[in-house]
């Protein structure tokens, strides 16, 4: 079966203007004794887990060799951002850069950091830790990373699989239903061509807040590939598991995503499936579902198919 998803990135979007506002946040500065020991933590990007460890100097990000945390990617430019020290409190300003620093989703020239903000640095996520318990924090977020995406923050393609071969082995060991819905975003890889990668990074980090909305306690979330999603949902029969799929296929259609001014209009492929006699173990789930997924493609997309295993 091919593989669907897009080749590993190799470019960024080309330099182009942009107004930016930049908010003013008010924020009660920390005392004046406070430490100035913080980390930064990638979790999102090559070096995933390294930590940068703030201590009160001056840290720039960039592309050049000369930066204290070099990031060597297209779309970070030479002298991106710069983290500094105030006495009471840590600050980012962007260095002028093509693409922009982002703090929390939002475009920043300036900004105060507050511990756990997430700072978007070109395609590379880093956690901002900061306070008396750096160190717990740190280790919590590595412990995060064995488990969660650092991009879409729902679970990661190794986590699910654990998961979907358990409770596919307790399904079949006591008789109860269970279906599996995969879906993935058609034409992603003209979203990346046409606006860059920083725009598909931004509408799947979008499209996961809003399936996570939808879903159940019980249910489990996961991005398995660059643009495929997988929702497991335990005691679900295939007409339920159907209506759910119909659900987050129109909810993708009729939704706006934006990355800064670009308005991004998307539509959903999936497929269906659920435990059969026939399914012995959890990949025999997965696969169905991947078949039905692939034949909703080459149905024309923006649809949702069944596995036709008996």
């Amino acid at each position: 079966m091919p593989n669907r998803s897009d080749p590993p990135y190799e470019s960024d979007r080309p330099t182009r203007s942009r107004t930016v506002v930049t908010v003013v946040h008010d924020v009660a500065p920390a005392p004046a004794q406070r430490s100035s020991k913080a980390c930064l933590v990638i979790i999102y990007g090559a070096d995933l887990g390294r930590r940068v460890v703030l201590d009160g100097s001056p840290l720039e990000i960039g592309r050049s060799v000369k930066c204290e945390l070099q990031l060597d990617q297209e779309s970070v430019s030479r002298h991106h951002a710069r983290i500094t020290w105030d006495g009471h409190r840590y600050k980012l300003t962007d260095l002028s850069s093509t693409n922009g620093s982002y703090v929390n989703d939002e475009l920043a020239n300036e900004r105060a950091l507050r511990d756990g903000d997430q700072l978007k640095i070109g395609r590379t996520i880093l956690k901002f830790l900061w306070g008396d318990s750096v160190e717990t924090e740190y280790h919590e977020v590595i412990y995060k990373l064995m488990t969660f995406d650092g991009l879409t923050q729902v679970h990661n393609k190794r986590f699910f699989h654990e998961t979907l071969d358990r409770e596919v082995s307790r399904a079949i060991r006591y008789g109860r239903p269970m279906s599996l819905v995969l879906f993935d975003i058609d034409h992603f890889k003209h979203v990346n061509d046409t606006h860059g990668h920083l725009a598909g990074d931004a509408l799947l980090r979008q499209l996961a807040t809003k399936v996570r909305d939808q879903i159940r306690r019980e249910d489990v979330f996961a991005r398995v590939g660059g643009e495929e999603f997988a929702v497991l949902l335990p005691e679900i029969e295939l007409p339920g598991a159907l209506q759910f799929a119909e659900k987050l296929r129109r909810l993708a259609e009729v939704s706006t995503f934006r990355f800064e001014d670009v308005a991004l209009a998307i539509t959903l492929s999936l497929g269906v499936a659920r435990l059969t006699p026939a399914t012995k173990a959890g990949e025999d789930l997965y696969r169905d579902a991947d078949e039905a997924l692939y034949a909703a493609k080459q149905g024309g997309r923006n649809r949702a198919e069944v596995a036709v295993r008996k």
